[in-house]
């Protein structure tokens, strides 16, 4: 791969699909500075929007995984009403629509936004966690009307809570999938707390005909990755870098699991600036997205979290460019890989793919002096 660089005001027209975002780390900085001021809440460390921003962009940066999920004890203080959920989720939506975006799949713990309860005395009713998915959806649903998107929120369950806990947000997310829930995810800390202890979780999910993502390969090795692929019966990866793990890279031999990954096409839902900030790759130079792109995996790019990475789909883009040599016509791939992975219906992801991603990349590459697409062969 080798690319003339394209420059980020043209890589922003470029279409694009996000399958990993999570709500509650990709608030705009103003926006957290009102709602934090609406609910009296006076633990934030800056005042200022931008050095807020270089805040949490410091703050998540330090090659660790819980470190880099401190930071969201703020942002989830201020998303403890039904406005405020809304508004965040409508905004969400809104800047990745000026980013070039086309699907979004935006996750989040429904949980952590039951407390009413706001600093100083400030008190407010208590959401439940349907007003939490009810609030959130009316914000997709306004954005999608704003700007035509495609988009589908995720459940969170997270792994150091109980297996109940689980259960109980499996069958909230069951619940919505009429209304704009679109899968079941497990995230949080892997070392010390396996996937496998959350089974009951997945079996109903997965017998319910539900799709389901699991957060792995990120803070543990291939181990953590098998357990989501056969104990929960994940349909994609979060992160899932460390299955280099399973690669002899200099004979370019892969084993068993890497295999699995590979012929079974099982989605990759690849970050590139959190991965180094969480410590899953110790650099973007060692960063195998390059390697896997290049052996066929199905590999996507998606931001994370906006305003902890402080990045965006561009940006990841940009990156992939620089870093690895990406063409255009390797995002393009990686763009097609992500909409063929979504939670969406297929008519809807053939639709988008026809309509709006494969158009938009021809049109991107006539105004930057390209030559047409080369074939697309068998690695998507």
């Amino acid at each position: 791969m080798s690319a003339a660089p394209i420059a980020l005001d043209q890589l922003r027209r470029a279409p694009k699909v996000e399958l990993h975002r999570h709500l509650d780390g990709s608030l705009r900085p103003a926006t957290v500075l009102e709602l934090a001021r609406d609910a009296r809440y006076d633990k934030l460390p800056e005042r200022d929007a931008d050095a807020l921003a270089r805040w949490f962009a410091r703050a998540s940066d330090r090659q660790s995984l819980p470190l880099y999920l401190a930071g969201f004890e703020h942002t989830i203080a201020v998303m403890q009403s039904a406005d405020a959920l809304e508004r965040v989720a409508f905004e969400a939506l809104e800047d990745f629509a000026r980013d070039g975006g086309v699907y979004c799949e935006l996750r989040f713990a429904p949980h952590f936004h039951t407390r009413g309860v706001g600093e100083n005395g400030a008190t407010s009713r208590a959401l439940d966690q349907r007003d939490v998915m009810r609030a959130v959806i009316r914000g997709c649903e306004h954005a999608a009307r704003e700007y035509g998107l495609g988009w589908g929120v995720i459940v969170c369950a997270l792994r150091h809570e109980s297996p109940d806990r689980s259960l109980a947000q499996a069958e909230l997310a069951l619940e919505f999938r009429e209304h704009g829930c679109v899968g079941f995810d497990l995230a949080g800390e892997e070392d010390g707390f396996p996937a496998a202890d959350h089974q009951r979780a997945f079996e109903l999910a997965r017998k319910a005909n539900f799709s389901v993502t699991v957060h792995a390969g990120e803070s543990f090795g291939p181990k953590s990755i098998w357990q989501a692929l056969h104990h929960c019966g994940a349909h994609r990866i979060g992160h899932g870098v460390r299955i280099v793990e399973d690669v002899a890279r200099e004979l370019d031999e892969l084993g068993p699991l890497a295999r699995y990954v590979l012929d079974k096409r099982v989605p990759l839902e690849i970050c590139l600036s959190s991965n180094v900030q969480t410590g899953a790759v110790p650099s973007l130079a060692a960063h195998p997205f390059g390697f896997l792109l290049r052996r066929g995996f199905r590999v996507t790019l998606s931001s994370d979290n906006t305003l902890m990475s402080a990045t965006d789909a561009s940006r990841e883009y940009a990156l992939a460019q620089r870093a690895f040599g990406c063409t255009l016509d390797d995002l393009e791939r990686v763009t097609i890989n992500a909409m063929k992975s979504a939670f969406a219906p297929w008519e809807e992801r053939v639709r988008l793919i026809y309509e709006r991603i494969k158009p938009g990349y021809a049109k991107l590459r006539g105004e930057l002096g390209l030559p047409p697409r080369a074939p697309y062969g068998s690695r998507t």
